[in-house]
C-alpha cells in the first residue's frame, strides 16, 4: 500500500513576521467543503451554486434520456428538452406540459425531487451560515509605542470599535513571539504573555488605549529595538468579547512587526473639551505619534 507524503507546510518571513503559505485561504479548503463555502468570496459562493445547480440538472437529463422515450411531450433524443424537464422538476415548478409517462422516468423523477429538497435545505444552511458570522469591526492602531510612563518603560497602542455599538466583557490579550535558543542548543518559537495594566472592559464602544509596563517580570525588559530584530519578535493581539446587537462571541487579532514599534514616542491624545465642559473623540489621530522631547 502507497504511503502517502506528508503535506509540506511553508513559511515566509517578511519583516519580522512569520506568514504561513495558504493559512485561512479558502482555497485551501477543497477537501473541507464546508469550510470552503465560509470562506470563497461570494462570487464564488454563487458560482459553486450555480455549477452544482447546472451540474444536477445534467446528471438527471442524462439519466431520462437513457430511459429512451419516457417522457412525455418531449422529444426522444432531445438533450434540451430532458434537460429542461429536469429543472421543472428540480424546482417544483410543474408546467403539466411534459411529464413522465414510464416506471422507470417516474423513478427518476422520484429521486431527483427527494434530491431537489436536499440540496435546497443545505443551500439555506450554508447562506445563513454565512451570514450569521459573527464579524468584529476594530480598529488596530498602526503602530505600537514603548516610552516611560509614570517612571516604567511602557508598550502602549490603540484600539477602537468602528461599530455604533458595545462589545461586553471584552478581553484583549498580548503575547511576545520570539525566537530562543535553549541550554541544549535547540531553537524554539517560544510565546510569553504579556501582562496588562488593565485586560478587561466591560463594554467596549469607543477606544482602549493598552498598556503593558515593562518592568523585572515583562519578557521585555533589557530589550532593544536591535534585539527584537534579531530574535525576530512579534506582538501578537487577540481580541475577544461579546456582540451585544447579536449576543455572540467576536474574536479579532492584529500583529506588531518590531519595525512597527516606535521607541520614545506617545500617542497623541485624542479626547478634547470643550468650552461647554463636554468632551469630543477627535478619531482623526487615533494613529498619529510625537517624540517625546
Amino acid at each position: 500500500m502507497r504511503k502517502r507524503r506528508p503535506r509540506r507546510i511553508k513559511i515566509h518571513v517578511e519583516d519580522g513576521r512569520f506568514q504561513i503559505v495558504g493559512l485561512n485561504a479558502w482555497y485551501s479548503y477543497w477537501r473541507d467543503p464546508y469550510h470552503l463555502v465560509l470562506t470563497v468570496p461570494w462570487q464564488g459562493f454563487f458560482g459553486i451554486i450555480i455549477a452544482t445547480y447546472l451540474g444536477i440538472n445534467v446528471v438527471f437529463a442524462i439519466l431520462y434520456l437513457l430511459g429512451g422515450d419516457c417522457i412525455a411531450n418531449a422529444t426522444p433524443g432531445s438533450f434540451w428538452d430532458h434537460f429542461f424537464f429536469s429543472v421543472q422538476t428540480f424546482a417544483s415548478i410543474g408546467y403539466g406540459a411534459m411529464y413522465p409517462k414510464t416506471y422507470y422516468a417516474q423513478s427518476i423523477m422520484t429521486i431527483e425531487a427527494v434530491s431537489s429538497l436536499l440540496a435546497i435545505a443545505i443551500l439555506t444552511g450554508f447562506t445563513f451560515a454565512r451570514f450569521s458570522r459573527p464579524t468584529a469591526r476594530v480598529a488596530f492602531s498602526e503602530v505600537a509605542t514603548i516610552a516611560p510612563h509614570e517612571g516604567v518603560p511602557t508598550l502602549c497602542f490603540r484600539a477602537a470599535n468602528k461599530r455604533r455599538n458595545q462589545i461586553l466583557e471584552a478581553q484583549m490579550r498580548v503575547y511576545l513571539l520570539r525566537d530562543e535558543m535553549t541550554s541544549e542548543g535547540h531553537y524554539i518559537r517560544r510565546i510569553h504573555d504579556l501582562a496588562l495594566v488593565r485586560s478587561q472592559s466591560p463594554a467596549f464602544a469607543l477606544t482602549w488605549l493598552v498598556v503593558h509596563s515593562i518592568d523585572e517580570n515583562s519578557p521585555l525588559y533589557g530589550m532593544t529595538p536591535e534585539s527584537l530584530v534579531e530574535a525576530n519578535c512579534l506582538i501578537q493581539v487577540m481580541l475577544s468579547g461579546i456582540d451585544e446587537t447579536v449576543a455572540q462571541v467576536l474574536h479579532d487579532r492584529h500583529v506588531y512587526a518590531p519595525q512597527e514599534i516606535l521607541w520614545n514616542y506617545r500617542f497623541i491624545d485624542l479626547v478634547h473639551r470643550t468650552p461647554e465642559g463636554h468632551r469630543i473623540i477627535d478619531y482623526k489621530h487615533f494613529h498619529d505619534t510625537e517624540p517625546i522631547p
